[in-house]
């Protein structure tokens, strides 16, 4: 062999070492996972309560019924729709691969007593437990480890938000639900200042007065299903002064205006819970006369 030979192979054998010693570091090293493997198996259906809890939060999930409501730290019905969601990014938390299985590594993934405990029960027995840590180079990608293993997998399928949404996210937001075609009358008082929207004879009316179709569609769609932006559960001892009243459905909402933020206080006649909603939120509903009326009326 001549020089340039010996030169090269000494270069390869260079990096051969490097790589080597690359994926021996911390986090880095990755051994084998089968594909279409899943971190938990769980029957979606059957599930009836879930527990997350981080070094800083806990949340207890539990199904009455067939609806869902929080139970810790606080009581009140769930978000129907994020419960579902958080269920099926679980049940698709398929493994990519496993990076280590050396329980000093844990920390390393944040899998330990640092990561993010998430127990599901099926039935009245805990049926799956494991605790998710950091996330991967890949937004979807987290690092997680079954808690009866020292397994490390990087898992896809969910997004790290899911388990750690705030607390008001994980609460039903709805103020007040009507069916649409259930609303048949409303009913703004602003003060002294009182009128009626009124569906009479296939059109909706003002009095006397003909609407635009497309204002009273949007409100109607608004007030059939009126979320709040968060909630309210503690007030100063004096009452918020009520600025506006909706009626309709047989219901009523109260609107408190709060310049501090240019925000509303709202409750509804069905309930003593009090929620914020935004401006622009709340000007979705509270329509004036002016708003609805077809102009030349």
């Amino acid at each position: 062999m001549n020089r340039n030979t010996y030169i090269l192979i000494g270069i390869l054998l260079l990096l051969v070492t490097v790589a080597y010693l690359v994926m021996q570091k911390p986090g880095e090293r990755s051994s084998t996972g089968e594909s279409g493997e899943y971190l938990v198996n769980i029957d979606s259906l059957a599930v009836d309560k879930i527990e997350i809890k981080s070094p800083t939060a806990r949340l207890m999930l539990e199904k009455k019924g067939v609806e869902w409501f929080v139970q810790e730290p606080l009581s009140y019905r769930a978000d129907q729709s994020n419960v579902a969601s958080l269920i099926h990014e679980i049940k698709n938390l398929e493994v990519k691969s496993i990076v280590s299985s050396k329980p000093e590594k844990q920390s390393v993934f944040q899998v330990d007593s640092t990561g993010t405990l998430v127990k599901i029960s099926a039935r009245g027995s805990e049926q799956a437990a494991f605790i998710i840590g950091k996330v991967g180079s890949s937004f979807s990608d987290l690092y997680a480890r079954r808690t009866t293993a020292n397994d490390v997998a990087l898992v896809s399928g969910a997004s790290s938000y899911t388990f750690s949404r705030p607390i008001r996210e994980w609460r039903d937001r709805s103020i007040l639900t009507i069916p649409q075609d259930k609303i048949k009358e409303i009913k703004f008082q602003y003060g002294d200042t009182i009128f009626v929207l009124a569906f009479k004879d296939s059109a909706w009316m003002v009095g006397k007065d003909s609407t635009q179709d497309w204002v009273v569609n949007s409100l109607l769609s608004s007030l059939s299903n009126f979320q709040a932006d968060d909630f309210v559960d503690t007030l100063v001892s004096k009452p918020p002064k009520i600025t506006a009243q909706i009626s309709y459905g047989g219901a009523q909402l109260n609107f408190a205006y709060l310049k501090d933020g240019d925000k509303y206080l709202v409750q509804s006649s069905n309930s003593p819970q009090w929620f914020e909603v935004q401006s622009w939120r709340a000007n979705q509903v509270m329509k004036r006369k002016k708003d609805l009326v077809k102009s030349g009326n």
